[in-house]
């Protein structure tokens, strides 16, 4: 059991004093207050409780658990590794780390095979060095960290939009807008505990989109997304929301589409950001997914533009 006294950095937030005190991430912060194994004067707090001046806080720290997950070799395109961090491109299919329904074959269990002991394990047991996710059926650039340093800055570069996310999506609908921003709260729906929903009381949730090209004989757009923040399914939950679904998505619409494709054809297309450990600038580019580059150029006859 660690003891610490507040003498200084009175009125912050307990997750973000001891996070940094402690060098580790608010996440971990907030998954021990919630289990009770942090007390400020033997009491459990809220992970915005202000710390004052002489409180007395006690900590109990988990031991770290060994990871059950077995490592498998499963193809996965490489775009960048260091020492640091690994940047691959997730193919569309793959769940990031193991689930109910996805025990094994996910991109946690690839790149445990890639990486063996050289992994972050601040992401628990069941998600090794994951600092981001994507949906199954969304394809492209994932980032991996190695380290706990790495881990923490890069979570932090993602709260403080640092790294800049670009996608793109192929929608239902010619959208009329040459370019907007989607500024609507998401949360878990009423209707339905496994979807999102806009609500008003949701967490804020940003997006920027732009158009590439109208394809009118199709009824379809092809956009180009920047988000700010990165809830669970936002951007297919936003874009259904205004009318413009995502081809193939079953959840947020009925994914009927003249090609067949099922799950959505969204694609993480790029990552751009600043090197966590050496401030390097860094831009990484997964290309598009064959299934949606053939009837993004063949099918649709669109030319990407450099």
């Amino acid at each position: 059991m660690e003891q610490i006294i507040v003498e200084s950095g009175a009125n912050s937030r307990i997750d973000s004093y001891l996070a940094q005190r402690q060098n580790c991430s608010r996440v971990t912060i907030q998954r021990l207050l919630e289990k009770g194994n942090i007390l400020i004067n033997g009491k459990q707090v809220k992970p915005s409780y202000k710390v004052q001046e002489n409180d007395e806080i006690q900590i109990e720290k988990e031991e770290p658990k060994e990871v059950k997950m077995k490592a498998q070799k499963i193809p996965i395109s490489i775009l960048y590794e260091d020492e640091n961090m690994l940047v691959v491109n997730k193919p569309k299919g793959m769940v990031v780390h193991p689930a109910n329904g996805n025990p094994d074959g996910t991109l946690a269990n690839a790149v445990m095979a890639i990486c063996k002991d050289s992994l972050s394990g601040i992401g628990g047991e069941i998600r090794p060095g994951i600092v981001h996710r994507l949906d199954k059926n969304t394809s492209g650039v994932v980032i991996i960290a190695k380290n706990d340093a790495t881990h923490i800055a890069l979570s932090d570069m993602l709260k403080n939009h640092q790294i800049e996310k670009t996608y793109i999506a192929l929608v239902r609908g010619i959208v009329k807008e040459n370019e907007g921003t989607i500024d609507m709260p998401i949360a878990r729906s009423n209707s339905d505990r496994k979807k999102m929903a806009v609500n008003r009381d949701g967490k804020n949730a940003i997006t920027h989109f732009k158009v590439l090209e109208r394809f009118y004989d199709e009824d379809v757009t092809l956009l180009e997304i920047k988000i700010e923040t990165g809830r669970t399914h936002q951007i297919r939950v936003h874009l259904s929301h205004i009318g413009y679904p995502v081809i193939g998505d079953d959840v947020y619409s009925n994914g009927k589409n003249r090609w067949g494709i099922k799950g959505q054809c969204l694609h993480a297309k790029s990552l751009k950001f600043q090197h966590p450990i050496t401030g390097k600038e860094m831009y990484i580019e997964a290309p598009v997914p064959e299934y949606l580059q053939e009837i993004i150029t063949k099918e649709l006859g669109y030319e990407w533009k450099k």
